[in-house]
């Protein structure tokens, strides 16, 4: 018996990342689903989970799918949401896998008549996306997988509903392949999470691996992996030299090319940082995401323009607004560049007009988001808003509930220059704002107490 023959059986899960709103404006926390339902229900029936980490770059890389899609004997796709990354994949495992694929879904999927008629397992989530009644799906799911490993009978629809449908037999040395290849990325995985725990020294000792000098021969889950730990360490520079030295395939990807251009941006090259995310958007169109990271280009540019006082600043400052103003109209239930629109708007020396019109959609858009699946930036930007609107009472609550789950010094701090930048503009204008002083300064007392706190550990 191999090294291979030892291990638990891969199983590759489908399912998208985060949480997620589906058109009925259900939230699905599916890291959560993965974490309390799905793998563990693979561990119970003797397999190891792989999850479909290369959906995180829109899923343009497809060596590493197509190999999981194929050599993986078991699966589980989650088809939530009617995901079109996860329904792809489940069609190429249908057509190349003839059996061993469980499908589970949340209550209240509408399935698509293709697949209306296959057995799937289905759980139940609570208002903010989080599984409930998890042990009997756990055990649905395990008990659907044992029956898989010793039932002979076809699962796939096209292998039941088409005689004499080609089968392909894998060969044993491309799985125990690529077994070693998961196992190599795995490790490399696991060390990059505790490199980012020590920072930037650590993330980018790993990169300067000589395993590491030819990304061509480098799975594309650990490049990217290791591109977000730079990002995650601040290591904006090896970024991008990280960047120039991948395969083009990644290169090309959309996540990628928001990210450099993040980087970019973040190291000053503002021109080039510019052309990436325009590049983007003329390719992919807008997006909440592409475009609020465009809008973070002319609003940088236009605040170091405004303190040297520069005659572009106007100019960079509608830049600016339009960037994040086509986010928002792209993704209206993305609240983030809908506010940064509204708030730069104040910054003009007349108010935008257009701030009145837009301003309580994107307070729906924050407060239907905060009623789901709350964080930070919600309870922030609703105070944002309140502020905004010179609603004082409102401000002071939205204030409170932002301080009961700030739990990081810089979220607090960039709300305070956010409503300091308000602030400024109206008393230049002759407007009473002290009430808006006070909550800065109390957002700045609690960042400094966090970073006490963090400091004496």
């Amino acid at each position: 018996m191999d090294e291979f023959e030892q291990l638990a059986p891969l199983c590759f899960v489908l399912m998208p990342f985060g949480k997620k709103l589906d058109t009925a404006g259900r939230v699905t926390n599916f890291d959560a689903v993965y974490e309390k339902i799905i793998a563990p229900a693979v561990a119970r029936a003797g397999l190891e989970p792989i999850r479909a980490d290369e959906e995180k770059i829109g899923g343009t890389i497809h060596k590493p799918m197509f190999e999981r899609l194929m050599l993986c004997h078991y699966a589980v796709a989650d088809i939530t949401g009617a995901n079109p990354n996860v329904f792809y994949e489940l069609g190429v495992r249908h057509a190349m896998r003839p059996r061993s694929t469980v499908i589970v879904f949340g209550e209240g999927t509408v399935l698509p008549f293709d697949i209306a008629l296959l057995r799937g397992i289905l759980y139940k989530t609570d208002a903010i996306g989080e599984p409930v009644d998890a042990e009997a799906v756990i055990a649905a799911i395990a008990d659907q997988l044992i029956a898989a490993r010793g039932n002979p009978h076809d699962d796939s629809p096209i292998f039941q509903l088409i005689e004499d449908m080609p089968r392909i037999e894998v060969d044993h040395s491309k799985t125990d392949s690529f077994r070693s290849q998961y196992n190599y990325s795995k490790k490399y995985k696991d060390r990059l999470r505790q490199a980012v725990k020590q920072g930037a020294d650590a993330v980018q000792a790993v990169a300067a691996e000589p395993a590491l000098a030819n990304l061509l021969e480098v799975e594309s889950g650990v490049v990217v992996d290791l591109f977000l730990s730079l990002r995650d360490v601040k290591a904006y520079r090896a970024m991008i030299e990280l960047y120039e030295r991948m395969p083009l395939p990644l290169k090309r990807a959309k996540m990628m090319r928001e990210q450099l251009g993040f980087a970019l941006n973040r190291e000053g090259h503002f021109q080039e940082a510019e052309k990436v995310l325009t590049e983007v958007i003329a390719e992919f169109g807008p997006s909440s995401e592409t475009n609020a990271l465009l809008g973070r280009i002319y609003k940088d540019r236009w605040d170091l323009a405004k303190k040297e006082g520069l005659p572009e600043a106007r100019a960079l400052l509608k830049n600016a607004i339009e960037a994040y103003l086509a986010g928002f109209e792209a993704d209206w239930r993305d609240a983030y560049p809908g506010i940064n629109a509204v708030t730069l708007m104040e910054m003009m020396p007349k108010p935008d007009p257009r701030q009145a019109e837009i301003l309580p959609v994107v307070r729906y858009s924050a407060a239907r988001k905060a009623a789901r699946a709350p964080d930070y930036w919600d309870h922030a930007t609703l105070l944002e808003l309140a502020v905004l609107a010179r609603d004082a009472d409102d401000a002071e609550e939205k204030l409170g509930e932002a301080l009961s789950v700030g739990r990081a010094s810089w979220e607090l701090e960039t709300t305070a220059r956010n409503l300091r930048l308000i602030r400024e503009m109206r008393e230049g204008r002759g407007e009473d704002a002290a009430w808006i002083k006070r909550i800065e300064e109390t957002l700045t007392e609690r960042a400094k107490a966090l970073e006490a706190q963090k400091a004496a550990g």
